[in-house]
């Protein structure tokens, strides 16, 4: 039910791996978004969060968004691209990162 976008600080994000300890995916920083399930039905985290230095940042609630997504159809497209580009890169930031943690030959990336 609420989002943030870091001031500042660093976040880890991680994947939850059964039987291992949980894979980081990326490292969060200024002007980043933390959290898209509120924009996504049915509402899951899929990403856990963890503080990697003192954070501070700014909280929206996702209702009051969601409500002035429908009200305002330029905004809510703007949003609606803005998580989708953040959804699509952090899905293949995990990707890449469990490819390098648990393939044979890793990603192939030379990052």
């Amino acid at each position: 039910d609420r989002f943030w976008i870091v001031r500042t600080g660093t976040i880890a994000l991680d994947l939850r791996v059964p039987g291992r300890r949980p894979a980081v995916i990326e490292t969060l920083g200024y002007g980043e978004l933390i959290g898209w399930s509120w924009h996504f039905p049915p509402h899951i985290w899929q990403l856990g969060a963890e503080a990697m230095s003192p954070v501070r940042a700014w909280e929206f609630d996702a209702a009051s968004v969601l409500a002035l997504c429908e009200e305002d159809p330029e905004f809510g497209r703007a949003i609606a691209l803005w998580v989708g580009r953040v959804v699509a890169q952090r899905l293949h930031a995990s990707r890449v990162r469990l490819l390098d943690l648990y393939a044979p030959y890793g990603s192939g990336s030379a990052e």
